[in-house]
């Protein structure tokens, strides 16, 4: 097995937007992906499993486990909103191969349902204390980078690792325009503000009706699902010494 895809429906959606919500640095793409899925009632469609994912799985309450995996969701845009695929899950590839191959699936897919469009959401660690997080993008064409200028991001230096970074990268060799945009964290917990100085910025660049009065909620949420992981329990022995864990953004 390299990446299985389970498809549960087929939708017909219009030039749909992908956003990518994997784990990361603050959890800022897990947040607000999940909390577009709960606010948009999206529906879950397909599933992706890669040999290159976490090697174990958790139990949870009743004695059922869970174990790691993406998940693919759909939203058909109403009152000229942007018709969506989401991607969401409880972890990244392991591997830089299995990162190419996770995210040339995932870009397969995203293609045969009429996709043109990639945005990767994340956080960019910072080591001091941020009071208001400053938003920074990557974008595939000068175009998209003048309407993310114009929302108050900056231009980021340097690399971006992971999901986040490839699926731009790649999808723009294979005619996908979009953009990464990442907000300030420490990186050590699930960072409501970043999350939420994103879908600000996201839901005003694709119009859409997304509350964030709730936010709390999926942050709580976020937080369960990634202590049954060990995820978090992995941050705070970062604040201890740094470790081999590598986290992508």
């Amino acid at each position: 097995m390299v990446c299985v895809v389970t498809m549960h429906e087929k939708p017909d959606l219009k030039d749909p937007v992908l956003i990518e919500g994997l784990p990361g640095i603050g959890f800022v793409a897990n947040i607000a992906a999940l909390h577009i899925i709960r606010n948009l009632k999206a529906k879950l469609f397909a599933e992706i499993n890669c040999s290159s994912f976490q090697d174990f799985a958790v139990t949870v309450e009743g004695g059922q486990t869970r174990h790691p995996i993406n998940e693919l969701y759909y939203y058909k845009g109403e009152k000229k909103q942007r018709d969506l695929l989401i991607l969401y899950g409880n972890t990244q590839a392991l591997t830089s191969t299995g990162q190419y191959e996770l995210c040339g699936r995932i870009l397969d897919l995203s293609e045969e349902l009429g996709c043109h469009y990639v945005i990767t959401l994340g956080g960019l660690k910072r080591e001091r204390e941020i009071k208001k997080p400053k938003l920074y993008f990557a974008a595939t064409d000068g175009e998209m980078a003048k309407e993310l200028i114009d929302a108050g991001a900056d231009v980021i230096k340097g690399q971006i690792f992971g999901v986040a970074g490839l699926l731009v990268g790649i999808g723009r060799l294979r005619g996908f325009r979009g953009f990464c945009l990442l907000a300030e964290t420490l990186g050590l917990y699930p960072d409501i503000v970043a999350a939420h100085n994103i879908l600000n910025v996201l839901c005003e660049m694709l119009n859409l009706k997304v509350s964030l009065d709730l936010l709390e909620d999926t942050v709580d949420e976020t937080r369960k699902l990634l202590e049954s992981f060990g995820l978090l329990d992995q941050s705070r022995k970062e604040r201890k010494k740094e470790s081999g864990f590598r986290w992508f953004v």
